[in-house]
């Protein structure tokens, strides 16, 4: 049970992690879109780009992860 359980927390396809990585996008603009209220000026628009390259970021690595499991197996 514990097993089943466990895969619904792994990212097995290309497609899950474009899902996943779709919702921080979205949730990092809504972020981002406050930082420029709070922040007007220089520093608002620096914290929305440090928001968004978060994403770009955290995506890279999934995206990597997904075709380093792939080569290597589910153990590594």
């Amino acid at each position: 049970m514990w097993k089943k359980f466990k895969r619904l927390f792994i990212i097995k396809t290309k497609f899950e992690a474009f899902l996943i990585i779709y919702a921080l996008a979205t949730g990092a603009i809504a972020r981002g879109q406050d930082y420029l209220i709070q922040y007007p000026g220089f520093g608002g628009k620096l914290l929305f780009l440090a928001c968004t390259g978060a994403v770009f970021m955290a995506g890279a690595k999934m995206l990597d992860a997904i075709d380093y499991r792939r080569v290597y197996g589910p153990e590594y």
